[in-house]
């Protein structure tokens, strides 16, 4: 199948699935997901995005009993229907199937699994991409990932209107992260980015560059950074699991980075290798 759906143990393609409209998905939001890269049919990093799903699911006192082992079995079941060479991987679990009511149900309500996989074609690391900055209104829950994801919605429905590939959020004059990756800089050779308190969320992608980073010797600073450094930086990097890193060329219109090429060539190629062996691709 080109685009592979799942729910609740059921597999066909995904425009032909159903989903009870009492799921609390539906007119809640009340579920958290995961999501990573799928290439010569081994998904990428997946115990990584595991422990992050599992902890969203904690957070938010949702009670996924599913194993680790049994969700990635069924993971596994859809990534060998699908037909693709790069795909994105996506699952969520709600609070399960209930009338609608504010509270938690009562009685035996399982969780909801939903699975997803659709083709992409990411672009290379090399591509240089356009950002939009945008006040950061959102909640402070951001380090889970929930489904919730409206003012991420409109962000990026911005960033699209103005031309430009991705919206950085920011609370007053910090910097948070984007509508739907995180935003490190770097800046006298070190790789700066938010730590991972309330206000981003813990991508894998970003904690990647991080352990990529030490290994080249390029020193990391994990503490926040203001709009005007973010200017100011002699290169921005934008990161996600769907895409990996791309390199900013403007930022409100406002050309930036382009100072540090070296340091980015660096870390794109021990990530292209990393990714290369999280996936059994061979060299070449």
């Amino acid at each position: 199948m080109e685009r592979v759906g799942y729910y609740n143990g059921e597999i066909a393609p995904v425009e032909e699935l159903k989903v009870p409209v009492l799921d609390r998905a539906y007119y809640f939001g009340d579920g958290v997901y995961d999501a990573t890269s799928v290439a010569n049919g081994m998904p990428f990093a997946l115990e990584e995005h595991l422990d992050r799903f599992y902890n969203s699911c904690r957070l938010l006192e949702i009670p996924f009993t599913m194993s680790r082992e049994e969700l990635t079995e069924e993971l596994m079941k859809v990534v060998k229907e699908f037909d693709g060479a790069h795909g994105l991987l996506y699952w969520q679990a709600s609070r399960g199937t209930a009338y609608r009511g504010h509270k938690f149900p009562e009685g035996n309500v399982k969780p909801n699994l939903m699975i997803m996989l659709n083709p992409i074609n990411p672009a290379p690391m090399s591509k240089k991409v356009k950002l939009v900055t945008m006040e950061d209104t959102r909640y402070f829950h951001c380090n889970i990932k929930t489904l919730n994801l409206i003012p991420n919605v409109m962000a990026a429905q911005k960033a699209e209107s103005m031309g430009c590939d991705e919206t950085v959020f920011h609370r007053g004059d910090r910097v948070t992260e984007c509508a739907h990756s995180n935003v490190s800089i770097i800046k006298d050779g070190v790789l700066r980015t938010a730590p991972c308190d309330n206000l981003i969320l813990p991508g894998i992608t970003r904690k990647h560059m991080i352990e990529l980073a030490h290994e080249l010797d390029i020193p990391v600073e994990e503490k926040p950074f203001t709009v005007e450094e973010l200017f100011d930086a002699d290169e921005v990097i934008v990161s996600r699991s769907g895409a990996l890193c791309h390199a900013a060329e403007s930022i409100d219109g406002k050309p930036v980075g382009g100072r540090a090429p070296e340091i980015l060539e660096k870390l794109y190629a021990a990530y292209e290798e990393k990714f290369r062996k999280g996936t059994g691709q061979k060299q070449g």
